[in-house]
């Protein structure tokens, strides 16, 4: 699979997230996937505040958008509660060998 990453501002991030999911604000990550190919935009703003509100290292939330957003390119989803909790288990088991911490573990 081939993957287009970019890192985009605020404003962009909100207007992406407005024009694709109809939500009037800048998310963290966004995956758009074209068969065997995807794009996945990160927004800095929100990713470094989530990173500092949930007291984790830019690196490893950074790592773990990344994952989450490829694993969403992969057909993962999260609405039902059993998707989730699959999506979640992938997530946490790549992180590891990543040799990341469980982004979900509360301490």
């Amino acid at each position: 699979m081939d993957v287009t990453l970019r890192i985009v501002g605020s404003r962009e991030g909100r207007l992406l997230n407005r024009r694709f999911r109809k939500r009037d604000r800048p998310t963290n990550v966004l995956s758009f996937s074209y068969g065997r190919a995807g794009d996945l935009v990160l927004c800095h703003p929100v990713i470094a505040r989530e990173a500092r509100t949930q007291a984790k290292s830019l690196r490893a939330h950074y790592a773990h958008l990344v994952v989450h957003g490829v694993l969403h390119l992969r057909g993962y989803t999260h609405e039902k509660k059993r998707d989730a909790d699959r999506m979640e288990r992938a997530e946490i088991r790549i992180l590891r060998r990543l040799g990341l911490r469980n982004p979900y573990a509360v301490e």
